[in-house]
């Protein structure tokens, strides 16, 4: 099954908006047949490694991450593939909650007489897809805010220069989890200031699907001629219902969003409209007003933070802006799933504790 996870991993980039799924057709300790699934509309994981493996696969054992799928889609059943091949067992890393297989795939493998097995690795094979989960159980992508800040917790000057806080190394690992994400979220402040891109840059010719830039722009200020504007990645301004919309942006996709004065937009339900169009994995790249509001709100799942060697003093700008607490009882309390060096920076993956 570890095989399975790493051939998975090969989809990190393409899949979307489908889950990352690798499977391993073996007898024994002898492997005969491997595949991934490598984007949406292309076959699934179990057909390539069917298809390596041949008529060898009769009589042998398919390990798969996910639940085989029992239904047409794009493509035919998984489940009936199996099954046509002879497969005597399955075993499975984690069951598929789309309404359309939760379960039905395990029902019908079991059905035709061949042994089932799930649950080994499943919590390897639940992080390699925490955002089809997430959108699929809770109708909200998985948030992941982004922060590079100093040793001090600074994330620019105070005149909003940041460039660049922490080092390339630490860049280039920043685009990988861009690449990974269906949308990277941004609010207009940090457009307005920063002028940023907002695309995936990986090296070399690195397959990856462009996330779509979703704005929080509220009253619709996105300049013209601004590179989110461009036709590197599609982009969606989220704003109030009566925002008045700028000529320049009348042909700029759009979607209003509930919005109280004084509040600014409903976060939640702007994340609640990215899960409805297909958002597995939100990369929020933003000033620490907005990224200060999904933690205080409960809508950050997880913080990446590379931190730097360095002091940029008490005049510089915050990580977050959070609301005072009364006491150290309020506290927001973070686990660290996981920390390593990444060149001359340290970086962080941090969730909100239970």
């Amino acid at each position: 099954m570890a095989h399975a996870l790493r051939l998975a991993e090969r989809g990190m980039h393409t899949t979307q908006p489908n889950p990352r799924v690798g499977c391993v057709i073996a007898r024994g300790e002898t492997v005969l047949g491997t595949g991934w699934h490598p984007k949406a509309g292309e076959p699934h994981a179990e057909v390539f490694a069917l298809r390596e493996a041949g008529e060898a696969a009769r009589g042998a054992t398919a390990y798969v991450t996910l639940e085989p799928c029992a239904h047409h889609g794009r493509t035919p059943p998984c489940a009936d593939a199996l099954i046509a091949a002879g497969v005597s067992r399955v075993v499975i890393a984690h069951e598929d909650p789309f309404t359309e297989v939760d379960g039905k795939g395990i029902e019908k493998l079991r059905a035709a007489g061949i042994h089932v097995q799930t649950g080994l690795m499943r919590d390897a094979a639940h992080e390699l897809n925490i955002g089809f989960f997430s959108r699929i159980q809770r109708g909200l992508p998985w948030v992941r805010v982004k922060l590079a800040m100093s040793l001090d917790g600074r994330t620019a000057l105070a005149d909003g220069s940041s460039k660049w806080i922490t080092g390339e190394a630490a860049r280039a690992d920043g685009q990988r989890w861009r690449a990974r994400a269906s949308a990277i979220l941004s609010g207009s402040g940090t457009v307005l200031a920063d002028n940023p891109q907002l695309t995936v840059r990986l090296p070399g010719d690195a397959p990856f699907v462009p996330p779509l830039r979703a704005i929080i722009d509220t009253h619709l200020r996105t300049p013209a001629g601004f590179h989110v504007l461009d036709d590197r990645a599609p982009t969606v301004l989220m704003h109030a219902a009566d925002a008045v919309v700028p000529a320049h942006l009348r042909d700029v996709p759009r979607t209003a969003i509930r919005h109280e004065e004084g509040k600014g937009l409903d976060l939640r339900a702007a994340l609640h409209w990215l899960a409805q169009h297909d958002v597995n994995e939100v990369h929020v790249e933003a000033g620490p007003v907005l990224c200060g509001a999904l933690l205080a709100e409960g809508l950050a799942d997880e913080l990446l933070i590379y931190v730097a060697p360095v002091l940029l003093g008490n005049s510089a700008r915050p990580m977050l802006h959070l609301p005072p607490l009364d006491d150290m009882a309020s506290r927001w309390k973070l686990q660290t799933i996981d920390r390593r060096q990444v060149g001359d920076d340290t970086r962080l993956l941090m969730r909100p504790a239970a």
